[in-house]
């Protein structure tokens, strides 16, 4: 098949040699792929090469083939360059239309069918399905590598494996790099860190988000140093636009050795399930080192790295589909730290169920609930995209709209762990905050919290250093924040999940929380021990339960907690959508004025 836009039919076919990820991991079969509406929407009037394509570049190549067996007629072709340069029409089979027509067709026919037979798109098939039909302003597509060793000066491809530059996703300008399987397996090379480098520095000071289309065996080790020069520019670009434009990673492939740190310095990584892997060192290597023996999707697939390590924010089904998680993505987000997120109108917005979150939370306290059901009874029906699902789910973070406007949702989750705090979730919630705060996102948090976990392993692993990172975040947080406490607030826990003391703007509660150093049960056992001991037995539980209630009211009461100024204001659960768009709505024009340091130094 060409590479005219147009979905290959999945089917399994095992990778070159020198196209296998570092360690020559091998590859699980990828699972079949659905179509969608909006991709082959986008694919039926994205442009395409067609058999146009492999005619003009048949032609270029038998006019090559000429001069290299003519050395006369290159002779006399060099007398009359400069005629040539004012008349190029003269020399009409190395014509730009051939030109270009050769650098669409990658490494060849022959590497489309191969890409193809993986189930996986070419590069120019995967740009067509992510952005608006006919937008894409390519950059470079002449730029070869200058290397020679290793037979590389008879391995010259226009491009050399990246494909760059700028188009639109639903209107708005985006940079876009795509790595090209069908060129030395998408090696990263000098060239490549120079095509990267320049998309990057252009759309970092143009304000334009940067979306990374990544399928590469990793470093070209034929190029040396230069190859490995070139992830060190890329990096450190990474880290300038951080926190200037939004950065996302697709993995479409593999992306294996040091090529994994770049997608692990963007905000969100999204991995095709079945046909992406990402590893340091892959099956083989590891093999050879410790003797274990693992596949490369148990190692570094999709839901290795969206429920294990982390690093995979989003997994999708198939490529389409992580386009379509691409562009939804993106509507949540600004163009950069300058500009506030987009807006959709008020009428466009659908008003939620807020009644049924009056019986929401249970009566008793330790039954379980789902915190999800109170987001989408807050949120504009149908605008909750839950970020990183599938790590640490005993915390929830994600994108709402209420009334049209981006908030960032964060919440303990009680059906997993009793929602507490542990490492993984101080991580995961950490990090969300930071990228919110930087794009200028609101912060709402919903709190249900005893605590944070107890045990040896989350001690000596560091929750003491990982939960202070939650502490960091919220109070180094500028923009409008919103807390609300649904159920319990105990200890620590209540201080870092957005709390007064760390200067959240606005912190409601529901009827039923509790907002304690403890819960009553727990503080009565240490509180009244001695006096419990010396009860009669037969009354020991009576006098347990008396004190337990006195306790309540007294200490864990919203009330109590209204009272002291730690709460603004008690709330029925069915005000609460109400009243948090109007604290942030008061709140928007909210203006911070921070020491001057150079940066704070964050527990990582």
């Amino acid at each position: 098949m060409s590479d005219n836009g147009s979905s290959p039919e999945p089917h399994e076919s095992p990778p070159e040699a020198e196209d296998r990820p570092d360690g020559g991991a091998s590859r699980s079969k990828p699972r079949g792929k659905k179509k969608r509406k909006s991709t082959e929407a986008r694919a039926a009037t994205a442009t395409t090469a067609g058999a146009g394509l492999v005619a003009a570049v048949r032609a270029l190549a038998r006019r090559r083939e000429k001069k290299r067996v003519d050395p006369a007629a290159d002779s006399a072709e060099a007398d009359t360059s400069n005629l040539e340069a004012v008349a190029p029409e003269a020399d009409a089979g190395d014509s730009l239309t051939e030109r270009r027509a050769e650098a669409r067709m990658g490494g060849g026919q022959d590497r489309i069918d191969a890409q193809h037979a993986r189930g996986k798109l070419t590069v120019r098939e995967r740009i067509n399905r992510l952005l608006d039909p006919n937008s894409f302003e390519e950059l470079g597509p002449f730029l070869e590598h200058r290397h020679t060793a290793f037979g590389l000066d008879r391995q010259r491809h226009a491009g050399d494996g990246v494909v760059t530059g700028f188009g639109y996703i639903d209107g708005r300008r985006v940079a876009v790099f795509a790595q090209d399987f069908t060129v030395l397996g998408g090696s990263f090379s000098e060239t490549q860190a120079l095509k990267v480098g320049r998309l990057l520095e252009t759309a970092t000071s143009s304000g334009l988000p940067v979306i990374a289309l990544l399928d590469s065996v990793g470093a070209r080790i034929q190029e040396g140093i230069w190859s490995l020069a070139g992830f060190g520019d890329l990096f450190w670009r990474n880290t300038q636009a951080s926190g200037v434009v939004p950065q996302i990673s697709l993995m479409l492939g593999p992306c294996a050795g040091g090529a994994v740190y770049s997608p692990g310095l963007t905000d969100f990584v999204i991995m095709a399930r079945g046909s992406s892997y990402m590893f340091i060192t892959g099956p083989d290597v590891i093999r050879t080192v410790t003797g274990e023996e693992v596949d490369a999707e148990t190692l570094g697939g999709a839901d290795t790295h969206a429920g294990g390590s982390g690093v995979a924010h989003f997994v999708a089904d198939d490529e389409n589909a992580a386009f379509d998680v691409t562009r939804q993505l993106l509507g949540y987000l600004p163009s950069n730290n300058a500009e506030d997120p987009p807006i959709v109108e008020a009428e466009q917005s659908i008003e939620p169920d807020t009644a049924e979150l009056d019986n929401l939370v249970p009566e008793a306290a330790e039954e379980a609930y789902d915190v999800r059901e109170a987001i989408t009874r807050i949120a504009d029906r149908h605008s909750f995209l839950e970020v990183h699902a599938d790590f640490a789910p005993n915390a929830v973070v994600g994108f709402i709209r209420l009334k049209g406007r981006v908030a960032a949702v964060v919440a303990n989750q009680p059906e997993h762990l009793a929602g507490v705090l542990d490492i993984d979730a101080s991580d995961k919630i950490a990090r969300f905050i930071r990228f919110a705060d930087s794009f200028n996102i609101p912060l709402v948090t919903l709190v249900d919290c005893p605590g944070f976990l107890p045990g040896a392993d989350q001690e000596r692993n560091g929750i003491i250093r990982h939960g202070a990172k939650i502490v960091y975040a919220y109070a180094e947080a500028t923009v409008p924040k919103v807390s609300v406490v649904l159920r319990k607030a105990y200890g620590g826990a209540y201080i870092v999940m957005s709390s007064k003391m760390i200067r959240t703007d606005v912190c409601l509660a529901w009827p039923t929380a509790e907002v304690a150093v403890m819960g009553a049960k727990g503080a009565v056992s240490i509180l009244y021990a001695r006096q419990l001991k010396q009860e009669l037995p037969s009354k020991r539980e009576a006098e347990r339960a008396r004190l337990e209630d006195e306790f309540e009211k007294q200490f864990n009461s919203p009330y109590a907690a209204a009272a002291t100024g730690h709460i603004d204001d008690v709330i029925y659960p069915r005000e609460t959508r109400a009243r948090v768009v109007a604290a942030l709505d008061f709140l928007k024009d909210k203006q911070t004025a921070a020491m001057p340091k150079k940066h704070g130094n964050i527990p990582l």
